[in-house]
């Protein structure tokens, strides 16, 4: 990954700054010493004394985004690869702005500390006596933080430089500990003003322990449904990597022998090589294999996952055969128990398992996972059976993991995906490493993945290997500045076919059959945009591809690229539809 442009070239001409250590500087300090060595930002004037505070901090980088949505997105994607991210906006107009983001952010579990400031001590007194309504205001003053309460863990707003450092640790504390985003203000004056250093000792999370009887009760009743079971399966998801418990849940599936399969949220919570991995359940858009196990499963041993309604068919199914552990407790069959938290579950789990005489681990063994062209072919539209050099959404898939796995470059890449067709296509793929896919696949963003490339690659030091809708590019495609901005080599694949394909396939799938009386709706038609073009206005590097001799021909100029983003038009039929999503869409 190429380095971003030298923070001191670009402010060699910058006037001097105060020596006093502020209140932003404590902020910045306790920020870097948590491994975030770069801040997404959006200038404004009442939030100046942090950004000038930023721009002159060193260990620090200031990633100056094009929007907020793209800011935020970037955060977003960043925290979910070092643990904590940042991001500082402008009063009302930003912070209004990137609150999609941050919801996702909220309920994917990605702690992103949101930064801002309001108007200060003097312009409120000015309100108070005059009535007057200052720029980016609705007139509440402590709306923002309001509005913000509703999707972090905390959200505070300081008024003055005494106790800020206290405040700043507890906030940082509660979103290191619960894993979400919090939100932070200053009157506009209080960045600026002094405050005392903070210690060399990096903030920790808090650990809470689960009562014992209740934490007993819980093993015990699992292991008498774990015991039980004939063909037992451990379901993983996305808190298993969010609060590190990534090395423990390989110990479990090690002590017990077990299988394992994840969820689209939480794919890549381990290294997906090895003969203990089905392959990621999406429910109908699973390949065959995996539904097959998971349906067999009499004992679904659900580690960290969020369930969505995704997973409707599997709750319904199997909820009296699932034990399911996650940050809000612990549920075995029928029997909840509230305060027992996830760490603890496993960690007694696997000394079960461990202490057990009744034959684990298991000698269970994944069936083989697909070779080339599976799972693919078998997926790809049959309407195209007979048109080989046709892209579809699957032959793109067959042909681009084809290139990663025999270059050996899937330990080098970050996949980014928001929800699309794409998205779903892309949870058959095996072989990924562990942290490796981002997606937005509980909250469902359109777009989320061009505005994480940057954060993805800044937070992995990998490269973005990022596969966007035309519809969710449309919404963001400026974030192609800010990684050429930064000289990011991010790839950002759009799949073209000019129409919101994942939304008709839920609104009316026979508009993607043959001919001309099957039509897509209007408000799923997108307008028709000159991608080369719109690269080269960027400073990306734009390719177009048409057919598959052409992706192949240009999958290996693409992975020579090294100092700008990649912008890829896959051309594919506005009417393809991959098997993965007439499964979904037709039940």
């Amino acid at each position: 990954m190429t380095n971003i442009l030298s923070k001191r070239a670009l402010i060699a001409s910058a006037p001097p700054v105060a020596t006093d250590f502020t209140v932003a500087d404590y902020l910045l300090t306790r920020l870097k010493q948590l491994n975030v060595t770069d801040v997404f930002q959006i200038p404004g004037d009442y939030v100046k004394q942090f950004t000038q505070a930023l721009e002159h901090f060193d260990g620090v980088n200031t990633i100056g985004a094009i929007n907020e949505l793209d800011a935020a997105y970037a955060a977003d994607a960043y925290a979910r690869c070092r643990g904590l991210a940042a991001v500082s906006l402008q009063f009302g107009v930003s912070t209004y702005s990137a609150l999609n983001a941050v919801a996702g952010a909220w309920v994917e579990r990605s702690p992103i500390v949101v930064i801002s400031a309001t108007p200060g001590a003097d312009m409120r007194n000015i309100t108070d006596m005059y009535d007057v309504l200052f720029h980016h205001s609705t007139g509440d003053l402590d709306s923002d933080r309001k509005i913000y309460e509703n999707v972090t863990v905390k959200a505070i707003t300081l008024s003055t430089n005494v106790g800020a450092a206290e405040q700043i640790d507890e906030l940082l504390v509660d979103a290191i500990t619960d894993r979400r985003p919090v939100y932070i203000a200053c009157y506009k004056e209080v960045w600026g003003q002094s405050c005392p250093r903070p210690s060399n000792t990096p903030l920790k999370p808090r650990v809470t322990h689960s009562p014992e009887l209740a934490l007993n009760d819980a093993v015990n009743q699992a292991w008498a449904q774990i015991t039980a079971a004939k063909q037992p399966l451990i379901l993983a998801g996305v808190e298993i990597l969010r609060f590190g418990l990534s090395h423990l849940l390989q110990q479990i599936i090690d002590a017990s022998g077990f299988l394992y399969t994840t969820t689209s949220l939480g794919k890549s919570v381990l290294d997906e090589r090895g003969d203990k991995f089905i392959g990621t359940y999406s429910d109908a858009a699973s390949i065959q294999s995996v539904r097959d196990i998971v349906e067999a499963a009499d004992c679904v041993l659900t580690l960290g996952a969020i369930i969505t309604d995704d997973y409707l068919a599997l709750i319904e199914t199997k909820y009296a055969d699932m034990v399911l552990a996650d940050t809000a407790g612990v549920r075995a069959g029928y029997f909840k128990y509230g305060d027992v938290t996830l760490q603890d579950f496993m960690q007694a789990l696997l000394a079960k398992f461990k202490a057990s005489k009744s034959g684990y681990p298991i000698h269970a063994k994944a069936p083989p996972q697909p070779k080339y062209p599976e799972p693919w072919a078998s997926n790809s539209d049959p309407v195209y059976d007979d048109q080989p050099q046709v892209i579809t959404y699957n032959r793109f898939f067959a042909h681009t993991m084809k290139f990663l796995q025999d270059e050996n470059l899937l330990k080098d890449i970050v996949m980014t995906y928001g929800v699309s067709s794409a998205m779903y296509v892309a949870t058959n793929c095996y072989g990924l490493s562990q942290g490796s896919f981002i997606a937005s696949a509980a909250w469902q963003c359109i777009g989320f993945e061009t505005g994480a490339a940057s954060g993805a690659q800044l937070g992995s030091g990998k490269r973005a290997w990022t596969v966007a809708g035309d519809g969710g590019f449309m919404m963001v495609c400026q974030s192609l500045s800010t990684l050429a901005r930064n000289q990011l080599n991010a790839v950002i694949f759009v799949m073209s076919n000019q129409v919101y394909a994942i939304e008709q396939v839920y609104v009316d799938m026979t508009a993607f059959e043959p001919g001309p009386t099957h039509t897509f709706d209007t408000f799923d038609i997108l307008p028709k945009w000159d991608y080369l073009a719109l690269a080269k206005a960027f400073g990306a590097e734009g390719i177009r591809v048409e057919t598959v001799d052409e992706l192949k021909a240009a999958l290996p100029r693409i992975a020579g690229i090294k100092n700008k983003p990649v912008l890829v038009e896959v051309v594919i039929p506005q009417k393809d539809l991959p098997g993965q999503m007439h499964r979904l869409g037709s039940e």
